[in-house]
């Protein structure tokens, strides 16, 4: 694969991100198959031209920057597990402050749990996924890939944060953020059945991905 046929779907996977949840395209999409079918449809899309892309990168011409090393490998492995319950614990539960989460009007301030230390899961989840992905991958292609996701993941948030300042308005926005900032930095956010449900989930995932690494990508992620 050339660098120019690599910038290409680099561009596809950019486009296919950013026009479906342009305010009108959205609109129109959530409109044809509701708020649950764009989720899914857009989430069974983003996980495809991701795939897409990283095998891209793996054909793309080879250009050396390090070697990879056995401690990157355990780095990143331990770092995705975590990245993984991560996810589980935050994704579609009440959060006004940023995306993936469902039933905002249900979020208590007081009681944010995760949210306490972060508005933003999953582009934190997005920037380490890039920045453990980056350690054993030393060659060109690979660290445009991840770097990119990173700086992608960390402008987002202040992106996001503008946006859900304007959608919610200033002071409302700002009177949210004074409230879970105020809250206990370990506070129960959801009942305890739903967090080991969501940990087990979590667990569940992150064993199938290990499998599935290898047949989709073509390289193991084991240590």
């Amino acid at each position: 694969m050339s660098w120019i046929l690599y910038a290409a779907v680099f561009g596809a996977f950019f486009l296919t991100h950013s026009l479906p949840v342009r305010p009108k395209i959205k609109r129109w999409l959530v409109k044809r198959l509701g708020p649950r079918g764009f989720t899914l449809s857009y989430s069974i899309l983003s996980i495809a031209m991701l795939a897409w892309l990283i095998v891209a990168a793996a054909n793309a011409p080879y250009v050396a920057l390090w070697d990879q090393t056995p401690w990157q490998r355990h780095v990143t492995f331990v770092g995705m597990f975590a990245i993984g319950l991560l996810v589980a614990l935050t994704l579609g539960r009440p959060n006004p402050f940023s995306f993936g989460g469902a039933n905002n009007a249900r979020f208590d301030p007081k009681q944010p749990g995760l949210i306490r230390w972060t508005r933003h899961p999953l582009l934190w989840a997005l920037t380490l996924w890039s920045f453990f992905h980056i350690l054993p991958n030393g060659d060109l292609a690979h660290v445009i890939l991840f770097g990119v996701f990173a700086s992608f993941g960390l402008v987002g948030m202040k992106i996001v944060d503008r946006r859900k300042q304007r959608l919610l308005g200033g002071p409302e926005w700002w009177s949210l953020r004074d409230l879970v900032a105020a809250a206990p930095l370990f506070s129960k956010h959801g009942s305890w059945a739903e967090i080991l449900l969501r940990l087990n989930a979590g667990v569940v995932v992150f064993v199938v991905l290990l499998i599935l690494h290898p047949i989709v990508l073509g390289v193991s992620p084991l240590p």
